[in-house]
């Protein structure tokens, strides 16, 4: 992996009407022209994503969106992926039309962010044209953060990112294990190689996982399931940590000592991305299913199902057979994500490797918000396989909320 995965990154929206200069404010930003712009209003149809290092801040992504006046049905479609779009986002920059007060769109779309609790900044393009002192007016009445640019003249460009930069929200370094081992420790990492492995490569977690530990400068050993009881009989120290993929939490538990701390990456993920000790709570939710209640599989990834894939066939098979009830499973992929929670009576997401932390984040405060209990892969597939509370002992807030609800 030699770059910055998409998920990883900062995520900034350039929201707006049509036609006041959201694709030029991007192109300007990124210093190339990569998004098409044209005087005709609506031209960005799809969100527009694109990647690139916003120094000394690091790896972001921005996005160009459509038009929030869009209009009709077509229109009412592309405003709905904006929506979308900014619940997902980190960061908004809110461009706006310099000869204009806000519109209804406009405050609406303030409103929006605010609850969201979404920082952002108001940006008012084309200034060569003249700027209406009313709009600064309004924007100071709200005390919103403004600044002025020009596509035109580049004036204001270089500010903007360093208002940007200035701006963006900071929260304490995470580390998917980095804090669960130290120099010289030994990793062990159990990767199977089955029907769900990707060819020729490994998933993001188990790339991360490698790549702390050897930022941490711990000995890092990797291996197949079915090979692991030799690799632990090679090794002449016991390892810190074994961390295997759900799948195979049974197999590996039982060649892994009692006194060899042993989570997945699933579970790691929750912690990373999620929130472990909700996912925790969820667990109880499983126990008190009854026939025909619906039940909510997630999943971040978009791909071909596979004959025996993890979302699709193995997880609505093991709660059917753990319950013993006749569940209704409603399966959702990539940025799917339903508005109608309240219809189920719980969640089962995935790692979520593939979204960004704030995404995760979102789809569980809406969760809570609909008091529909959520639970991730990981923590659900140890569960029903017995391997509770053992993959969960490495994390003293998980367990407390275990011993909370077992």
């Amino acid at each position: 992996m030699s770059k910055v995965a998409q998920s990883e990154r900062i995520h900034i929206a350039f929201i707006g009407k049509r036609n006041v200069g959201k694709s030029s404010l991007v192109n300007k930003f990124i210093g190339q022209d990569l998004v098409i712009v044209s005087e005709t209003p609506g031209t960005t149809t799809d969100p527009v994503k694109k990647a690139m290092e916003l120094l000394p801040l690091g790896p972001v992504v921005l996005i160009d969106t459509a038009g929030i006046d869009d209009e009709g049905e077509l229109g009412e479609k592309r405003i709905d992926k904006t929506i979308k779009v900014i619940s997902e986002s980190d960061f908004a920059i809110l461009v706006l039309d310099p000869q204009q007060k806000l519109t209804e769109y406009e405050t609406q779309l303030i409103e929006q962010l605010k609850n969201l609790e979404l920082p952002f900044l108001a940006v008012i393009n084309k200034s060569e044209l003249g700027i209406n002192y009313e709009l600064i007016e309004e924007l100071k009445s709200y005390r919103i953060n403004y600044h002025t640019v020009s596509c035109f003249t580049d004036e204001g460009i270089y500010g903007l990112k360093e208002k940007v930069i200035k701006l963006l929200p900071t929260e304490d370094e995470l580390t998917l294990v980095g804090d669960l081992i130290k120099q010289h420790d030994v990793i062990v990492l159990v990767v199977p190689i089955d029907l769900g492995a990707p060819k020729g490569r490994l998933i993001m977690p188990q790339v991360q996982a490698i790549r702390e530990s050897l930022d941490e400068d711990a000995i890092v050993v990797v291996t197949k399931d079915k090979e692991l009881r030799a690799a632990l009989s090679k090794l002449a120290d016991k390892p810190k940590l074994v961390v295997t993929d759900s799948q195979a939490i049974m197999r590996v538990a039982a060649d892994v000592p009692d006194d060899i701390p042993l989570t997945t990456f699933s579970i790691l993920m929750a912690r990373y991305k999620g929130d472990l000790p909700e996912y925790v709570r969820g667990l109880k939710r499983i126990e008190e299913l009854q026939n025909d209640d619906k039940v909510l599989i997630a999943e971040a990834c978009s791909h071909h199902a596979q004959e025996d894939d993890i979302g699709k066939i193995k997880i609505p098979r093991w709660l059917r057979l753990h319950t013993k009830k006749n569940l209704e499973i409603d399966i959702v992929h990539g940025h799917d994500f339903p508005s109608n929670l309240s219809d189920y009576k719980l969640i089962v997401h995935c790692g979520g490797c593939m979204l960004t932390r704030r995404t995760m984040q979102m789809r569980i405060k809406q969760a809570k918000q609909a008091g529909i209990p959520i639970v991730n892969y990981g923590v659900a597939i140890s569960y029903m396989h017995g391997a509770i509370p053992r993959a969960l002992l490495p994390f003293s807030e998980a367990i407390a909320e275990w011993e909370k609800i077992k």
